[in-house]
């Protein structure tokens, strides 16, 4: 006994107070004895209609989970003496019509024929918990804006409907619907216009969408439809009627009308796709394919040899910069940059170079637009950038620069990488140029002027590559105060031929000069380019007369010892 207050509390005082009641069930005779508050916490108005397995049974839902009877008979382990434990959750038909979800836990005894005989447990009403736990179920299902099944959700159903198809010989169809200038309307009107539009553009393909088939919000602005039974001519009448749906009328928000429009892209399956990835990238294929073609429309997807074959060059791409990052087979080339007159050594600019496992190279010049497009390049950029620190502090007589990416630029991670080994290796700062594209730089002046500022807090030198491809006014020029501009080579490669890039070339040097800025000449082919250069005062030249990217270091001197890849 426990005693609550002045009150001494059974143990069946605690079940009635905790919601819960005991039974003992006898299975040879069907007998089902309760204890004495059990009409409370089932809702019962007659108890002796509970009072055989056989009349419980009857007011457990058929489709409402797991019945203690099933959790009994139907378990697959055996009595060693001490019982069998077993746990059912079920729904239960109230005296009044409605329904309770009841827990039963407890354990079986068996008979002398080792089957269940006896069965002594627990009960008590879990309203509460499930429909927290279809709520949960319902989240992890379907998106909470629109209501409509999420990306995991409509995945799997494509994944099981292309088996489904395949293994049938059928035919299936994907649909992604991408709500035209969504980024605009945003803008415009802001989150909760935007958040309207999309769960109205959602409201109306639903309107639209046969029962057989499955819709869903894929991503923020795209909506996915798989058709579980159509050929190509049904893909593209159901892409049309999802179009009009949208377009017909504008979309009423707490800003006013908008009119609203989707783009469509869609594939057949197996005909055009037989793997989910292919049906995922091809459909995403056919939308650009309808965007490029103009808002609004729909393009089905159509094979491209060009393009596929640009897909499995990505891919192999893919995998041999992460190859060659993780096997450490990124390593540096060094291309002299030398003073005009006395044609000595002023830096080095390091240049990336990367073989495959079997020593062969990777072509230089196709690594880092590969990377760029696969979004590889800050790996490999930050893998640079410790090659060339190194080769900083390993000589101290060393001057060298990098080229940086627009992506690393703005990369937090590769300026905190940059400022570690900085900091952890003095002197070395002063003698590192970071060099980045003229197009680069007068895309976002303000950006370009921030990134050569923390630059040169560091203590380096900052150079703009190319220059004169992306024709810099001398106004930006002179705003972004950078140490060093090289002259694009394709400006100074026919200087000994072409009148124009004479003049050009002479008047980028001298713009250079009256800003106090370095120039360097690049792609200086021989010596009468070299004496032009030199006679118009250009600083530095660097290309094929003064000598290629090598992998040899010449500062070691007699050694000339390569690099080690």
């Amino acid at each position: 006994m426990i005693k609550v207050g002045e009150t001494a509390l059974g143990a069946g005082d605690i079940l009635r107070l905790v919601g819960e009641a005991t039974y003992e069930w006898r299975l040879d005779t069907d007998r089902l004895s309760w204890s004495g508050h059990a009409a409370a916490v089932l809702g019962a108005a007659d108890m002796a209609a509970l009072e055989t397995g056989t009349g419980f049974a009857r007011c457990v839902e058929a489709t409402g989970g797991l019945s203690r009877l099933d959790a009994v008979t139907k378990s697959a382990l055996r009595d060693a003496g001490d019982g069998v434990p077993y746990e059912a959750q079920y729904a239960f038909k109230r005296a009044d019509g409605t329904t309770t979800w009841i827990e039963d836990i407890g354990r079986w005894f068996a008979g002398a024929d080792g089957k269940p005989a006896r069965a002594c447990g627990v009960v008590r009403s879990i309203d509460t918990r499930h429909h927290r736990e279809q709520e949960l179920e319902r989240l992890a299902k379907f998106d909470p804006l629109t209501g409509e099944l999420n990306r995991a959700s409509i995945i799997d159903i494509l994944s099981k409907t292309l088996d489904e198809t395949i293994r049938f010989r059928g035919s299936c169809g994907f649909l992604l619907a991408a709500i035209d200038h969504l980024g605009n309307l945003n803008d415009a009107y802001g989150f909760e216009v935007t958040e309207n539009v999309i769960a109205e553009v959602g409201k109306r393909i639903r309107t639209r969408v046969r029962g057989k088939d499955y819709f869903g919000r894929i991503s923020g602005n795209k909506f996915a439809i798989v058709l579980t039974s159509c050929t190509p001519d049904e893909l593209s009448v159901a892409a049309e009627r999802l179009l009009a749906s949208v377009r017909e009328e504008p979309v009423s928000t707490s800003a006013g009308s908008v009119a609203v429009t989707i783009t469509i892209g869609g594939i057949t399956a197996p005909r055009h796709a037989s793997t989910l990835d292919e049906v995922l990238s091809r459909s995403q294929d056919a939308l650009s394919a309808a965007r490029d073609k103009r808002r609004g429309s729909f393009a089905a997807y159509r094979p491209n040899v060009e393009r596929d074959a640009l897909r499995k060059e990505s891919l192999r791409a893919t995998d041999e910069i992460i190859a060659a990052l993780n096997d450490r087979r990124i390593a540096l080339a060094f291309e002299p940059v030398v003073e005009a007159r006395s044609r000595e050594v002023a830096f080095y600019e390091c240049l990336i170079r990367a073989h495959r496992e079997d020593g062969t190279p990777l072509n230089a010049s196709d690594i880092i637009p590969a990377a760029e497009r696969l979004g590889l390049v800050r790996m490999l950029d930050h893998r640079v950038l410790e090659l060339v620190v190194a080769e900083l502090v390993a000589a101290p007589q060393l001057s060298a620069s990098v080229n940086v990416s627009p992506a690393s630029a703005l990369d937090p991670a590769w300026w905190s990488g940059l400022g570690a080994m900085l900091r952890a290796n003095p002197g070395v700062g002063e003698r590192l140029i970071v060099e980045i594209t003229e197009t680069v730089a007068i895309q976002d002046i303000d950006d370009a002027r921030g990134f050569v500022t923390r630059v040169k807090d560091f203590g380096c030198r900052i150079a703009i590559d190319d220059f004169g491809a992306g024709h810099t006014s001398f106004r930006n020029l002179r705003r972004l105060g950078v140490d060093i501009v090289k002259i694009d080579g394709a400006f100074v490669q026919n200087i000994t031929r072409s009148e124009d890039d004479r003049a050009f070339v002479q008047s980028m040097i001298d713009l250079a000069h009256r800003l106090r800025i370095k120039a360097v000449a690049e792609w200086v082919q021989d010596e009468a380019a070299a004496a032009l250069l030199r006679d118009w005062n250009c600083d530095y030249i660097q290309g094929a007369f003064v000598g290629l990217a090598s992998s040899d270091r010449p500062w070691l001197g007699g050694q000339n010892k390569k690099a080690t890849l």
